[in-house]
């Protein structure tokens, strides 16, 4: 008989309690069992397929599952089933936006109307179209020469011509770029088709090196702006490729606007860079560092040595790395190098003599954002997918995990409705409930362990009980994730640093944009034809940040 039904069939409150227990310290183990041959099995392939590389030969093939037996550990469908939080939304009329360009009015032919038939009006019909076509421009410049000043003057190009392409071409490049996902080959494929004469090298000048400067100057401003808004930062990492070297892209942003930073690596240094915006990194042995380094459990006999350096000087990194070489000069083991950088680089920005300093830190329990902003919170989305990945063997057991994950979901919708009426007793409330759910024992040991891993996370969890402003999830940003993803299925890597930081301003630009509501291709266009008719984009995320608190 299949060991399912036999616990189908099983009443444990008929059998007495060291029965009860025997059985349950079985199941256990099988699942233990089960879920160590599983993760053996893997490491075998990933071992066996290493060795055929090493070979010279290909690993097994990567063939994806049929999707209805793929397991699904996404929690969307449960993080958005609140409908008394959120009401479904209703259709809209899209005709009202469309810009109607031109009348065109349509006739009976009156040869096959009766004697008798009488004119109505008409029945209006709205059909959207499109013209693709060349506006090439011969210009014709004035040329003056001066004899006295041996000098030639000539009519300059209006703004955006030049190089030989026009404005609109440049910012469509752009857009199909960064919006369309098209390659480099597919964008001088669609200008081939419609007349234009364009080297792939031309394209690649465009998005890399025309008007770079300004866009980059935008960008800064855009994070600068967007950092004053809110008392947190969201922030979420994902894959790069850099001339075939693994880097890694951070996404950083808030309900107003989304960055991109492609760096090498993705530590604590990377993160305050990118919460730096780039600018470069400053350290100081104060007592707050002191503090950090006791967290990052330092050597004591590396404290004692750097507690004689505590002061509130600041230094550059080439000024501390000379301090640490003298003070420390047998230092050799990075790891330790790294803990001290860490922790005189946190308390330098957090001294914030130039900058502003994040409160709060909206990201996932990986260890680079730990320690680095005064508060963090943790997405609960990232935490619910861990007990998605439970994969029981007995059904008995899987029974136990979706029942779990029902009182789970339950318990975020009501931190979902305290966000619109928060309270000091409704937080009291929701955090005694906190611990009443996640110190449930089912007796299936690892959702046990889950169960209890996420109560330690509870500071973290419930920071939105303290500012309800704080988002419950992280998906904004890892919207933001996918966009890089979807581009790397288009073009796995970029070649260059120039043409690395070119891709983040411009998906900065492109992604800032779409949040408030602007026009990309007419943002763009706006700046290449330097008509500035649209107001910076910092402006506006000040602007609607104003206009949200004063709501």
């Amino acid at each position: 008989m299949d060991i399912n039904n036999i616990l189908k069939n099983i009443t444990f409150s008929d059998i007495n309690e060291e029965l009860k227990s025997a059985f349950n310290s079985l199941i256990n183990l099988v699942e233990k069992l089960s879920s160590e041959n599983r993760q053996l099995r893997k490491e075998n392939q990933h071992l066996r397929d290493e060795n055929n590389r090493l070979k010279g030969e290909q690993g097994k093939p990567d063939i994806k599952a049929n999707t209805k037996d793929k397991k699904d550990i996404s929690s969307e469908k449960e993080r958005k089933n609140n409908t008394a939080t959120k009401p479904k939304k209703k259709k809209r009329a899209k005709t009202k936006d469309i810009k109607i360009d031109r009348q065109e009015k349509c006739y009976i032919d009156k040869n096959i109307l009766p004697a008798d038939a009488v004119f109505k009006g008409y029945a209006t019909d709205i059909v959207q179209d499109i013209i693709i076509k060349t506006d090439n421009i011969e210009f014709k410049r004035e040329i003056y020469y001066s004899p006295s000043q041996k000098k030639t003057y000539t009519a300059e190009l209006p703004k955006g011509y030049e190089g030989e392409f026009g404005p609109t071409l440049k910012a469509w490049t752009m857009i199909f770029k960064n919006i369309c996902n098209m390659s480099e080959r597919r964008i001088l494929d669609f200008f081939e088709n419609v007349g234009i004469f364009i080297s792939k090298g031309k394209i690649s000048n465009i998005l890399i090196k025309d008007h770079q400067q300004l866009f980059h100057q935008e960008k800064i401003a855009i994070v600068e702006a967007g950092m004053e808004t809110t008392i947190y930062q969201a922030i979420d990492d994902t894959k790069a490729r850099v001339n075939g070297q693994n880097h890694h892209t951070h996404i950083l942003g808030n309900p107003y606007y989304t960055a991109f930073f492609t760096m090498p690596q993705k530590n604590r240094l990377t993160v305050l860079k990118v919460l730096n915006n780039e600018k470069e990194l400053m350290y100081c042995l104060n007592q707050h560092a002191f503090t950090v380094l006791k967290q990052l459990t330092l050597s004591k006999k590396y404290f004692k040595k750097l507690k004689k350096l505590e002061s509130e000087k600041i230094f550059t990194k080439q000024e501390f790395e000379n301090l640490i070489l003298q003070k420390l000069p047998f230092l050799n083991q990075e790891r330790v190098k790294s803990k001290i950088f860490d922790a005189a680089a946190i308390a330098a920005y957090h001294k914030g003599a130039d900058r502003l300093v994040v409160q709060a830190l909206l990201c996932d329990d990986a260890p680079q954002f730990k320690l680095i902003c005064e508060e963090m919170a943790l997405c609960w989305v990232h935490d619910g997918r861990h007990y998605k990945k439970l994969s029981p063997v007995f059904k008995y057991n899987a029974s136990k995990v979706t029942k779990f994950l029902e009182k789970y979901w339950k318990y975020y919708h009501k931190l979902l409705d305290y966000k619109s009426t928060p309270s000091v007793e409704t937080a009291k409330t929701l955090s005694d409930e906190f611990d009443q759910l996640f110190s449930t024992v089912t007796e299936y040991n690892e959702l046990d362990d889950r169960i209890a891993k996420t109560k330690m996370k509870k500071e973290q969890l419930l920071l939105v009980l303290k500012y309800p402003e704080i988002p419950l999830h992280n998906n904004d940003m890892e919207l933001g994730a996918r966009v890089c993803a979807r581009k790397r299925d288009v073009s796995l890597h970029t070649m260059t640093k120039q043409g690395t930081k070119a891709n983040d301003t411009l998906l900065t630009i492109v992604e800032t944009c779409k949040k408030l509501k602007i026009n990309p291709f007419q943002y763009l266009l706006d700046r290449i034809t330097g008509t500035y008719n649209l107001p910076p984009l910092s402006q506006i995320i000040k602007q609607k940040h104003a206009e949200t608190c004063y709501a």
